[in-house]
């Protein structure tokens, strides 16, 4: 088993790019995680209220095969 990357981070990942952008005006911001090459993408959602939009389409059978690439938006606290 391999230990952890040189950050020990998402970035230690071969093949992945990630950015942030964030308005600390309004209190909000992004990140993008951006593949290299077209990847499998899956999810696991968890909790009562979770503020997720088309993860159906990462379920086993759905049309989506592979991802570019992945958004986490944050939004106002």
């Amino acid at each position: 088993m391999a230990g952890p990357g040189p950050r020990n981070d998402l970035t230690d990942v071969a093949g992945l790019s990630v950015g942030q952008a964030e308005d600390t005006g309004v209190r909000t911001g992004v990140t993008l995680v951006l593949c290299d090459a077209p990847a499998i993408g899956a999810v696991d959602v968890r909790g009562g209220g979770p503020g997720t939009r088309e993860t159906a389409l990462l379920a086993p059978g759905a049309l989506v095969e592979q991802v570019d690439a992945i958004t986490l938006p944050g939004g106002a606290v």
